[in-house]
């Protein structure tokens, strides 16, 4: 589940407007509007509701107080992801791993700016017990990288979207040649997906 609820987050006040994009007349449903701890508790709810393993980005990238709260009561059966909250940046990623504000990195290498950088985070993560997950970005090429990052970075995870166009099937065809190269020697995750093994770099 990938909520991006920095787009309807209040800006200076505690509070998610639910009902942003709704029609006139139901968009000022008080109902809609809720504040970080009343959406954790949602979130809880929905998990308890349905099998969810993953949730990205369910508060404001600067609510660290919400990520936190929510990391603390769900963040062992669920993977608490963080894309606007870190981008990939060392820094905000070290910040998250101290106050425990999530347990998996969402990895876009151009978000950040250099390879380099990239692995860095990825390292910190690993070292942290964090998840990995190699994604890629709107208007998407069909450049394969974040295959073979995915696999060498050993993050257990994609996100690439639907094969419905050529820029993702693209990734997933590179993960197949990479199968088949690797041969006998290639590992599935299975159920240790969120924490595959991994050898220093």
């Amino acid at each position: 589940m990938d909520v991006a609820a920095s787009e309807f987050k209040v800006e200076g006040k505690d509070c998610y407007d639910l009902g942003l994009w709704y029609p006139d007349g139901e968009k000022d449903d008080p109902a809609l509007k809720m504040t970080a701890a009343q959406l954790g508790e949602f979130y809880i709810q929905l998990c308890k509701d349905f099998p969810i393993i993953t949730i990205e980005d369910p508060f404001d990238q600067d609510d660290w107080d919400g990520w936190v709260d929510l990391t603390s009561k769900i963040g062992v059966e669920t993977q608490v992801v963080g894309d606007d909250l870190t981008v990939t940046n060392v820094t905000r990623v070290q910040t998250a791993i101290y106050k425990k504000a999530c347990n998996s990195l969402l990895l876009k290498v151009n978000q950040i700016g250099s390879m380099s950088e990239s692995i860095t985070a990825v390292k910190m993560c690993k070292e942290s017990g964090w998840g990995v997950m190699a994604s890629h970005r709107s208007g998407e090429t069909e450049d394969t990288t974040i295959a073979d990052l995915a696999v060498g970075l050993s993050t257990g995870q994609i996100k690439t979207g639907a094969p419905c166009r050529s820029d993702r099937n693209a990734k997933y065809n590179q993960l197949l040649r990479i199968e088949e190269e690797l041969g006998a020697a290639a590992e599935f995750a299975g159920q240790t997906w969120r924490k595959p093994k991994w050898e220093a770099i």
